[in-house]
């Protein structure tokens, strides 16, 4: 790793102690930004608590980046545990990050992933899927068919691991002979390493599942694909109806959603969402659909 790389761990990750407190999303979005407009003659030059009060940083915060960044040996450690589980990291300046999550999501992408399995799977076309835990029938069967859909037109399907919607759509699409990328919210030691399968996780590898990790997630689920489609939503609450309002306020990406009958359904589609039959679905063609590219940024 160089020494950016090295820099966005130890600014992001807890490095396998839950007492150490990284940079929140907010502060490592403002601090970066503060350094890009300050130093990007240099951006690899080391920082000091003089630059950081010049950017504008009171001198505790100054001294409080100073002591996560000298904590080198903390680091090494982590990432040669995370050797003995096939884990590896993908820092936000790391060639193999996603271009496409850092151009949609700008400062707001992920500091770091951290990666098992083939990590050439980053660099290839996607689609998102996300739903419910608790799935209707149709909802599930509509949830397998875009992980068929996925598969059949050369796209990764990108999901959450979670049980309901995700799963489904994940072992319907490796048993179409596609590929997927899972971003989970647990403990990616515990993901076994398996044939087309990158399992991600952010800024850290061995945190346990927490609703906030679930929910922070989302947005690289949303942002990642051509499309989100949505198998079943709750209204107005839940990972699935807030990540997909915020996609559709932002407009990372165009979302299609099931039509089948709800409310929650007929308000995403109040929203901006796009609403889609199964028969619909069966005749899709991601590349060729005008509605889809026309809103990509």
């Amino acid at each position: 790793m160089n020494p950016r790389e090295r820099g966005f761990l130890l600014l992001t990750s807890r490095l396998g102690d839950p007492e150490r407190r990284p940079l929140s999303p907010a502060r490592l979005r403002t601090l970066a930004s503060r350094v890009c407009e300050a130093i990007p003659e240099d951006p690899d030059r080391e920082l000091v608590p003089d630059d950081l009060i010049a950017m504008g940083f009171d001198p505790e915060f100054a001294r409080r980046i100073q002591a996560l960044l000298q904590q080198e040996h903390r680091l090494e450690a982590y990432v040669r545990r995370a050797k003995q589980f096939d884990c590896v990291p993908v820092t936000r300046v790391s060639p193999d990050y996603p271009a496409l999550l850092r151009r949609r999501l700008g400062l707001d992408s992920p500091g770091c992933f951290w990666a098992k399995g083939d990590l050439a799977i980053l660099h290839t076309p996607a689609l998102s899927l996300v739903g419910s835990r608790e799935l209707q029938e149709p909802n599930r069967a509509f949830a397998a068919r875009v992980g068929v859909l996925a598969a059949r037109q050369g796209l990764t399907l990108v999901s959450g691991n979670a049980r309901g919607a995700d799963r489904t759509a994940q072992e319907a699409c490796l048993e179409a002979g596609g590929q997927v990328i899972s971003i989970v919210a647990d403990d990616l030691r515990s993901q076994p390493l398996q044939k087309h399968v990158l399992y991600l996780s952010q800024e850290d590898y061995d945190e346990a599942f927490s609703v906030q990790r679930a929910l922070s997630r989302n947005r690289s689920i949303h942002a990642w694909g051509a499309v989100t489609f949505v198998a079943q939503a709750d209204l107005g609450k839940g990972g699935t109806w807030d990540g997909t309002v915020k996609n559709l306020r932002c407009g990372w990406t165009p979302v299609a959603c099931f039509q089948d009958g709800s409310e929650s359904a007929r308000r995403l589609e109040d929203l901006g969402a796009f609403p889609l039959t199964m028969e619909e679905l069966e005749q899709l063609r991601i590349s060729e659909i005008g509605r889809f590219s026309l809103f990509d940024p």
